[in-house]
């Protein structure tokens, strides 16, 4: 079994560096409730009861049903800025500093 067929059971959390995001918005149609843009053309992520999480490095949980769309809009991400962590260990598992 790959890594990346183990991921998905785990439980994720997920964070955007605003400095290296290019509004292009790949995230928000992978993942709306994830994902939003800010009035400043930037994305950020929210929370399960739909709250921005503005604060620089703001992390939250992955929604289990949507662990592949965040992990692929990570991976498809132009900026390079989404990471997604293992909750367990912080481990990166998709994003810039994940090792694939």
């Amino acid at each position: 079994m790959s890594a990346e067929t183990e991921t998905p059971a785990q439980p994720l959390r997920v964070w955007v560096d605003q400095d290296l995001c290019t509004g292009d918005g790949l995230c928000v149609q992978y993942a709306p409730e994830v994902f939003e843009f800010d009035l400043d053309g930037l994305a950020y992520v929210k929370d399960d009861a739909g709250e921005l999480h503005l604060s620089p490095g703001s992390r939250v949980d992955v929604p289990g049903h949507l662990r592949l769309e965040v992990i692929d809009a990570a991976r498809d991400c132009p900026g390079d800025c989404i990471h997604v962590l293992r909750a367990a260990d912080d481990v990166e598992v998709a994003g810039p500093d994940a090792s694939e």
